[in-house]
């Protein structure tokens, strides 16, 4: 009878939790048990195991094999356990040396022949096993990726046989550094491509300035879409630990996660179908929601009035937190989920209202119906609501190329440089008991708030929103002090009782 220990990891969100493998081959009728709150596909990794053990010619135990995922109260899901229960079992019988398996952690699903197949949540593991300082054999497949946890040991290996000749020493694998990856250039769409919507385009650079939710509201055609994709290109540069989160967040989502797109700023843009899980997140266990996955990125919701309300209304507590917590009967996960909100809408059901050619026939009913489908809690999040109307012919074909974004880029990053010099966060998150006192009002910008809060009825948090944009406008401006100029644009993007999209 011999035992084995091997370390693997969970994977619940952006906690990997450590995961003891534990082997025990004995007597007993021949047959592999697998404890510790199995989900099927790990159960089913009893036949993928045998059968990856006899195509590389290793001998299976005769007798009974029991194996204890441990915590029990964990549960394990996936095929990532397949190659630490190959390993256990290999060390339990003596075909591969105990000693090596101290200071490795394994994950990994194996195909019948043996060789190796990707998992999912691969960066997430690998953050999880540097800070219990082991090394991590992992599938070739996503070792691109698990290299993006700097000082991370990474050991990647094709089949079982790799992983076995290393373990004894006969043919050891190479680490993987970050430096073996080839990086992609960063490549956004460019802001001059946008002819005409000046005023479209300033709110826009006010936004990536300060981080401000953005709502544009206009005719079929007239550059929403087109506006809300090259956000993205004039954001700051991402830093190394937003990088790094916003990469483990997608590693351990539903799509495959690219390493040649490490610090690109993610651009999220679901349909108007799509549920409130797929939006915030959940499943069991739980995995991340679009919000989550735009994180330190731009979630950018199309045809606004066309989501379900309750699905929209799921947003507005994240808007304000910038974190998700997902809770089920048997778990509950936290995820970051500090996005960027980019909306458009159309300012009716048509979609024509105030076009040039009169097309629209909706009657204010109508129109207050489609607007009334989003709530106010929610347009009172979103800081600058904006007009996009419909291009004049001659602005459209004979205007020359708007300003790039390598120029707008250069001021949103000076102003957000102020603001971190100043306050530590953007000055949408800047706390409200800061907001008087990092964002004061002048005499005169002061009796403006107090005008346009009695006319426009503004509620307090529409009020210190109105603040923070100003003081994005005096930053955007190199002004240390917040005039009612600045307040004055800053009122400009605030809805008025028209509904959304309706400027004061």
């Amino acid at each position: 009878m011999s035992l084995a220990v091997v370390f693997s990891r969970g994977l619940h969100g952006l906690d990997a939790p450590l995961v003891r493998v534990e082997v025990h081959a004995g007597g007993g009728l021949p047959q592999m048990h697998i404890v510790g709150l199995p989900e099927k596909e790990v159960r089913e990794s009893r036949d993928r195991v045998r059968a990856a053990l006899n195509t590389a010619r290793f001998e299976f135990p005769a007798g009974r094999v029991t194996v204890n995922l441990a915590p029990a109260d964990l549960p394990k899901e996936s095929g990532r356990f397949d190659l630490p229960i190959a390993i256990g079992i290999l060390a339990a019988t003596g075909q591969v040396p105990k000693r090596a398996l101290d200071t490795l952690e394994f994950a990994g699903e194996l195909a019948l022949s043996g060789e190796l197949r990707a998992i999912r949540g691969a960066l997430a593991m690998t953050l999880g096993a540097r800070r219990e300082g082991h090394a991590f054999v992992l599938p070739e497949s996503v070792a691109g990726e698990a290299v993006l946890a700097a000082g991370a040991r990474v050991f990647p290996a094709r089949s079982l046989l790799d992983v076995c000749a290393h373990l004894t020493g006969q043919a050891p694998i190479a680490v993987v550094t970050r430096s073996d990856v080839a990086a992609a250039a960063i490549a956004y769409a460019d802001l001059d491509e946008v002819r005409g919507q000046h005023h479209a385009r300033r709110a826009l650079e006010v936004a990536a300035a300060g981080d401000h939710a953005l709502l544009f509201c206009g005719p079929p055609g007239t550059g929403k879409t087109m506006l809300a994709t090259r956000l993205p290109g004039i954001l700051p540069p991402m830093t190394e630990d937003e990088a790094i989160e916003a990469a483990a967040l997608q590693s351990v989502g539903h799509g495959a996660f690219r390493p040649e797109r490490f610090g690109v700023r993610p651009f999220r843009a679901p349909h108007h179908t799509a549920s409130g899980i797929a939006l915030v997140g959940g499943s069991s266990p739980p995995r991340p929601g679009e919000i989550s996955l735009a994180h330190h990125g731009v979630l950018f919701l199309d045809e606004l009035p066309e989501f379900s309300r309750a699905v929209l209304e799921v947003l507005r507590e994240p808007l304000e937190s910038g974190r998700i917590t997902i809770s089920r009967a048997a778990r509950q996960a936290d995820f970051p989920a500090r996005f960027q909100l980019v909306a458009a809408m159309n300012p009716c059901k048509c979609g024509f209202h105030g076009h040039p050619s009169g097309r629209c026939r909706c009657t204010p009913d109508m129109m207050r119906l489609y607007r009334a489908r989003i709530s106010g809690p929610l347009l009172d999040r979103i800081d600058l609501h904006v007009e996009v109307p419909a291009i004049p012919e001659r602005e459209l074909l004979d205007a020359p190329a708007g300003e790039s974004s390598a120029s707008v880029r250069a001021r949103v990053v000076s102003a957000r440089e102020l603001q971190m010099q100043r306050q530590g966060v953007a000055n949408s998150r800047l706390p409200i008991g800061d907001v008087h006192r990092l964002a004061p009002l002048g005499r005169d910008a002061l009796g403006l708030l107090r005008e346009a809060t009695s006319r426009l009825h503004l509620s307090a948090r529409a009020c210190h929103r109105a603040m923070r944009v100003a003081r994005t406008i005096a930053d955007l401006s190199r002004s240390s002090q917040v005039l009612a100029e600045h307040l004055a644009e800053a009122l400009g993007y605030r809805p008025a009782a028209g509904g959304p999209g309706r400027a004061p």
